[in-house]
C-alpha cells in the first residue's frame, strides 16, 4: 500500500527539517568548537610568549651578572697593581729623601708664638754637620 501524496510531501518536508536542525546543531556545534580551539591556541601561545620571556630574561641576568663580575675583577686587578706601584714609589721616595737629605741637607723646626715674642727652634741638618739655632724674637709693643 503506498501513501497517498500528501503524505509524501509531509514526510519529505519533515525530512528536510529534521536535516535543516541537524546542519544547524552540527553548524553550531563546529562553531563553538572553533571557539574553544581559538582560544586555546591563544592560551598556547601566551604561554610560548610567557617562557621565552622568562628565558630571555634568565639570559639577560646572567649575561649581566658575568659582565659584572668581570667589571669586578678588572678593578681589582686595577687596584692591586696601582698599590703595588704606589708601595713602590714610597720606596723610591723614601731612598730619594734619604739620598737628597745626606748629601744636600735639610731643615726641620718648630716655633711657638706668645702675645708678646715668638721662640723659634730650628735645626739644620748638612750631611753629618748639625747646626742648632735657637732664638726669641720680641714683638714690638705700640702704645
Amino acid at each position: 500500500k503506498t501513501p497517498p501524496d500528501k503524505v509524501k510531501a509531509a514526510i519529505k518536508i519533515q525530512a528536510w527539517w529534521r536535516g535543516t536542525l541537524v546542519r544547524r546543531t552540527l553548524l553550531h556545534a563546529a562553531l563553538r568548537v572553533w571557539i574553544i580551539q581559538r582560544w586555546w591556541r591563544q592560551i598556547l601561545l601566551r604561554l610560548l610568549h610567557k617562557g621565552r620571556r622568562a628565558a630571555l630574561e634568565t639570559y639577560a641576568r646572567q649575561i649581566w651578572a658575568a659582565v659584572r663580575l668581570q667589571s669586578w675583577v678588572r678593578m681589582w686587578r686595577v687596584r692591586q697593581r696601582y698599590c703595588r706601584l704606589l708601595n713602590a714609589v714610597r720606596i723610591i721616595q723614601v731612598y730619594w729623601r734619604w739620598h737628597s737629605c745626606h748629601s744636600r741637607g735639610f731643615f726641620h723646626g718648630s716655633y711657638e708664638l706668645t702675645t708678646r715674642k715668638m721662640n723659634l727652634e730650628l735645626n739644620i741638618f748638612l750631611g753629618s754637620q748639625i747646626c742648632q739655632i735657637k732664638d726669641c724674637i720680641p714683638f714690638p709693643i705700640k702704645n
